[in-house]
């Protein structure tokens, strides 16, 4: 648990480093070749940070310490998820195992919602939101202008 916790800290961390450097780099600016490189390394390396060693750690986790084996069924609070063959309602058979996948898959769905999300930022980067033009006032503080 706490392999996998810290890889999310670091995570986090990897990504907030990106906020403040994108704050600071002017829109338009050409890269040198060095800079390319050492962005690309770190894309590289926060890529194989979050789609190799986060998701590697959850099954390491999973397997190991919480015991998600597949001849562990789930059956639910109140035995809800209890399956037909064991007289239960539930239509078919769920073990931890398949919990455990469908995690990892929810890992790396999220990990690629935010990275669209973040090249979003960075690409928006300098864009600034369209200003409302500022309504004309008479000397009392009254627009003159009908609000629509």
């Amino acid at each position: 648990m706490v392999a996998f916790v810290s890889s999310l800290l670091l995570t986090a961390l990897l990504v907030a480093v990106i906020f403040p450097y994108r704050d600071r780099r002017p829109v338009g600016t050409m890269l040198t070749w060095g800079e390319a490189m050492v962005a690309g390394t770190y894309v590289f390396f926060v890529f194989f940070w979050v789609y190799g060693v986060v998701p590697h750690l959850w099954l390491t986790w999973a397997d190991n310490e919480l015991g998600w084996r597949p001849d562990k069924l789930l059956f639910g609070p109140g035995e809800i998820l209890k399956p037909q063959e064991l007289g239960g309602w539930f239509p078919f058979t769920l073990n931890y195992l398949v919990i455990r996948d469908i995690v990892a898959v929810l890992i790396y769905v999220a990990f690629l919602a935010g990275n669209i999300w973040l090249w979003s930022v960075w690409q928006n980067r300098g864009k600034k939101a369209a200003e409302v033009p500022a309504v004309v006032e008479s000397e009392f503080g009254r627009p003159l202008v009908r609000k629509s």
